[in-house]
């Protein structure tokens, strides 16, 4: 008799309506291939080898190549131009023979017989200006590539090289086997552009009014490409969006300019006393000790002076730097300098600030301490920041180097700004500053993989923009209780992933060929991983993992795979269905409410429940019954009854049960079957919550496993202590979900912000 009522009490919680199934035989198919959303990434992911494990860590025989420069450069000021000497000493540390070397040659892309305008479609509108139509039209427009003037080995000897637009092959003297190494000069010149009227990463931005040029300097010189396992050379052409991949090394450059220039970039200023007046040596070293407020190492006053003034002597700045993928330097005689302390690990590192008149007051107030506060909260989230200082350059852009970034945002001439500059500004510093750790550490191959810079990039810096507006509380405006960050919740990427799926491409995709850039390598990954962190992983468990993944891969070139592998690896998180989904395709989260029914119980026997006796071959009497509440057997006087009202209930329970165990259980009255159903493709944990009569609630997350056996639909059967009066799927609004009118049991009349935003676009 026990192990009878043992499975009628397994019978009772199976929602009603589970055994009315068709038993009619239909012809079925033959069968399908495997599609089912939680397959596993084998297909997807390369095999695993001595260079790349399957854990997601560097294999045994993980290699990778250094290119080492030795640099003379000079910055012809009147004529706006760059003069290079290099001698470069590459390793080969692979398992592999090299005939050639490839160098990139990004000035290349503009060049006056570039190929970049001729990849986009264009076309005559309605009007324009006269100056777009003069550079447009009339124009031949600017010639900025390199002039390479020779290629030669270290006594001087010309080697035989072949310029492909933006790459050029060294053909080597021999073979270079394991371990050689192989030293060549480059000697070149070109026009620095004019990179606030005709675009670019780097360059100069006039000031008319005194005839100076603020300079922010990179992709300058010729530089190595990346060879490694995963694809031999990386010799992809620049064609302008896509950035850079590039191998480690160690770099000495002396850069000429004129002797009242300000300057600083990548390195330790190893001549720094030549240089420094007694003055600004004695400021220099109270910053090293200011962990608070910036020091003036140049001020307003002194940058106005000198800016009046050009000098016609000149000074050569040395600069020297150790394990550092690219080299970038900034120049100007209009700079402003300061400079703090902030203690990272066991260290002091120096954050620092250069920016003009232009850019006051807000640079002077907010620049140097967002440079602080990144490196504080990327540190928490990677690992100790390595390098001895950052440094933030005024600029209108934002590009990113090692241990140095050009940053926009300016007042208007009479100093006022709005908190859209501001929160602006300081976002783009977080951002480019936080780009120190990816890609200039954990060294992956933005030319191919954008989002593994630009993504995890965009989510660690949504961290540490809540972590600046907690730390600088006077940062914030009047009624904000947090920074207010443009990417990183699920909220905000809503419009995106519900949008036109026509120019929407896969986050797996080459930054060159995806639509709206923005939301596909910043916007949509940053995203992925804050849900990751937030909701399916928690905190804990991802920023272990993301950790162990930025440690497993500092100073070496991770793939997606590798970063897939570690977080999985470091969690015991089976992942394959969240990258599948969110990286591989461009499905959406629609995830709604498709049916609730509420159920009494009772001993008196159902119809369905007298079929269910039946066949199990069993007496009605043994049964208890759900009753819908909308049926026609429904009775009033059923409401409101528990299980421990029915006698076969008691007597089940005074069988089954101890007496401790009698006194912990439960008394539920209400009883609910809810059918959730998912129209989008993504699958996502569900989140719900229900609400009860006497005004509290309770928010479930269902894992997102639960819809491995049927990707449309989920039921869940639910028997409650209180009644149930409202159920909100996603009620915090964290899986991205595209249409919330259907989120919500009884249904409420609404209109989805998806909705209202397409409705908008056709008014």
């Amino acid at each position: 008799m026990k192990l009878i009522k043992q499975s009628l009490w397994a019978i009772l919680f199976v929602s009603a309506g589970a055994f009315a199934q068709d038993e009619t035989t239909e012809e079925k198919p033959q069968g399908h291939t495997n599609n089912n959303k939680f397959k596993q990434l084998y297909d997807e992911f390369a095999t695993p080898n001595m260079f790349r494990t399957g854990s997601g860590a560097p294999g045994p025989a993980y290699y990778q190549q250094q290119a080492d420069y030795k640099m003379d450069i000079e910055i012809d000021d009147e004529n706006a131009r760059l003069y290079g000497n290099e001698t470069i000493t590459y390793t080969n540390n692979s398992p592999d023979p090299l005939k050639y070397l490839w160098v990139q040659l990004d000035q290349n892309m503009r060049a006056r017989d570039s190929k970049t305008p001729l990849i986009n479609s264009s076309g005559i509108g309605p009007a324009t200006t006269p100056s777009r139509a003069a550079r447009t039209y009339l124009s031949e427009g600017f010639d900025g590539g390199f002039n390479i003037e020779s290629v030669t080995n270290v006594n001087g000897k010309p080697l035989p090289h072949m310029i492909n637009r933006t790459m050029m092959r060294v053909e080597l003297p021999k073979v270079m086997n394991t371990g050689d190494k192989f030293s060549f000069k480059i000697k070149w010149w070109y026009n620095i552009n004019d990179h606030v009227k005709d675009g670019g990463r780097s360059g100069y931005e006039y000031f008319p009014e005194n005839d100076n040029r603020i300079y922010v300097m990179a992709q300058f010189y010729p530089r190595m490409a990346v060879y490694n396992d995963v694809e031999g050379w990386q010799n992809s052409q620049f064609w302008g969006r896509d950035e850079f991949a590039l191998p480690f090394g160690n770099f000495d450059v002396n850069i000429t300019v004129p002797a009242d220039h300000i300057l600083d970039g990548t390195g330790f200023l190893t001549n720094r006393e030549e240089l420094f007046t007694k003055e600004m040596m004695k400021r220099f070293n109270q910053a090293k000790k200011s962990y608070d407020e910036p020091v003036m190492i140049v001020t307003q006053e002194e940058a106005e002076k000198t800016e009046k003034t050009k000098s016609k002597e000149k000074r050569t700045w040395k600069l020297s730097a150790q394990m550092v993928r690219d080299f970038g330097f900034a120049t100007s005689r209009k700079f402003l300098w300061d400079m703090m302390a902030v203690k990272v690990g066991d260290k002091d590192v120096m954050a620092v600030s250069l920016y003009s008149k232009e850019g006051n007051p807000l640079w002077e107030q907010w620049s140097t301490k967002a440079v602080a506060s990144t490196l504080k909260s990327y540190s928490r989230m990677t690992f100790d920041y390595p390098y001895h200082k950052a440094i933030s350059v005024h600029a209108p852009m934002g590009m990113e180097y090692p241990m140095i970034c050009y940053n926009f945002g300016r007042p208007d001439k009479n100093g006022n700004y709005s908190d859209r500059t501001k929160f602006g500004m300081i976002s783009v510093i977080i951002h480019e500053v936080g780009h120190n750790f990816f890609p200039m550490i954990v060294n992956s191959d933005e030319r191919q993989w954008t989002w593994m810079d630009e993504g995890l990039n965009t989510f660690v810096q949504y961290v540490a923009e809540q972590d600046f507006g907690e730390w600088y509380p006077t940062a914030l405006s009047e009624g904000q209780t947090a920074y207010p960050s443009r990417r990183g919740p699920a909220k905000n990427i809503v419009r995106y992933m519900g949008g036109n799926q026509d120019f929407i491409a896969p986050i797996m995709t080459k930054g060159l060929n995806t639509y709206q850039f923005g939301n596909n390598a910043y916007g949509k990954p940053a995203t992925g991983l804050n849900i990751l962190r937030e909701t399916i992983m928690g905190r804990d468990l991802f920023d272990y993992s993301f950790r162990e993944y930025a440690n497993r891969w500092m100073f070496k070139h991770p793939t997606p795979e590798d970063f897939f592998r570690t977080m999985e690896d470091a969690s015991a998180f089976d992942l394959d269905w969240f990258w599948r989904g969110w990286f591989y395709t461009t499905d959406y989260t629609d995830i709604g409410i498709e049916d609730v029914k509420k159920f009494v119980v009772t001993s008196k026997p159902s119809a369905e429940g007298t079929k269910l006796a039946e066949r199990f071959n069993m007496s009605t009497d043994e049964l208890i019954y759900f009753v819908e509440e909308d049926s026609d057997e429904f009775d009033a006087a059923m409401k409101g009854k528990g299980l421990e009202d029915l006698p076969t209930v008691k007597e089940y329970v005074m069988d089954n049960f101890s007496e401790a165990e009698r006194k912990e259980i439960k008394a539920p009255k209400y009883f609910y079957s809810v059918t959730f159903n998912k129209p989008g493709g993504l699958v996502m944990p569900l989140i719900v919550e229900y609400s009860y009569a006497d005004g509290t609630s309770e928010k479930v997350t269902y894992p997102a496993q639960i819809w491995r056996l049927n990707d449309k639909q989920a039921s869940k059967a639910i028997a409650s202590e209180k009644e149930i009066v409202k159920i909100t799927v996603d009620p915090d609004l964290e899986t991205a979900d595209v249409d919330t009118t259907n989120n919500s049991w009884p249904r409420e009349a609404q209109e989805s912000d998806f909705n209202k935003f397409k409705s908008g676009m056709k008014n």
